[in-house]
């Protein structure tokens, strides 16, 4: 079913495009960092075209404690869809003043787990024990991650519950992340309402020029002036640039 949530993360299992022993790890709530990633997965893999994923995603619901459910299900950023499923397993929201957003029944392997794994050797590590470790691994963890050739892996970096819009801002500069990384942060409200993170994601040039075509407008004028003659960028990058500081200085 569709749980009504959206995240890269999420959009990955959506569309199909993930490998059936990360779809498994999933299915046994062990994989999301976080209470609504994690139920969200739980209800689309009840529906997964293999029938061993199917069958566990709907044995893990069935053991999930009602109690810390019904907590969950009072935050106000749960969506309908998802309430009403549970309500028809007769758990009802119950409102608290703070239902946490760890795991429900966090058996996805312990934080402490994931930040003892040396990034040095993060590369030889097998692609599910990355995803786990990008998305609860520490900050040296994730700034090796976010470039991994595997971009299932570099985009769950994005769902860590510990990064910061420093890190952020840090991966708009980088020109060495895949497509994917930079579409997914271009696209997140709450992130590119930060200057810097608007003014670095123009000024790469592996973010996707249509993205960046729409910050132009919301660049200062040194800023415009300084991409008109970046040879680095494209080349309709420039031009539209010139073309702001033209009418600017009308």
């Amino acid at each position: 079913m569709d749980p009504g949530v959206r995240s890269p993360l999420i959009d990955f299992f959506r569309r199909g495009e993930v490998a059936s022993d990360v779809r498994l790890l999933a299915a046994q709530g062990a994989f999301a960092p976080r209470a609504l990633e994690q139920l969200a997965l739980l209800l689309i893999l009840c529906d997964d075209a293999d029938p061993v994923v199917a069958a566990t995603a709907a044995r893990t619901i069935d053991a999930l404690p009602a109690q810390p459910v019904a907590r969950f299900l009072g935050r106000k950023d749960v969506p309908q869809p998802m309430r009403d499923y549970f309500a028809a397993r007769g758990i009802q929201p119950e409102e608290v003043e703070d239902a946490g957003d760890d795991p429900i029944g966090d058996e996805a392997g312990t934080t402490e787990e994931a930040e003892s794994a040396d990034p040095r050797v993060l590369a030889t590590l097998p692609v599910v024990e990355r995803l786990k470790i990008a998305m609860r691994g520490s900050r040296e963890q994730r700034g090796q991650l976010i470039r991994d050739s595997n971009k299932m892996v570099s985009v769950a970096v994005l769902s860590n519950p510990k990064l910061t819009e420093t890190e952020v801002e840090g991966y708009a500069r980088m020109a060495n992340l895949s497509e994917d990384v930079l579409r997914v942060i271009a696209t997140n409200r709450a992130w590119v309402k930060n200057y810097n993170v608007v003014s670095a994601l123009t000024r790469n040039p592996k973010t996707p020029t249509a993205l960046a075509m729409g910050f132009l407008q919301r660049l200062n004028e040194r800023d415009l002036k300084m991409l008109a003659i970046d040879r680095n960028v494209s080349e309709p990058i420039r031009l539209a640039a010139r073309k702001f500081v033209s009418k600017a200085l009308r």
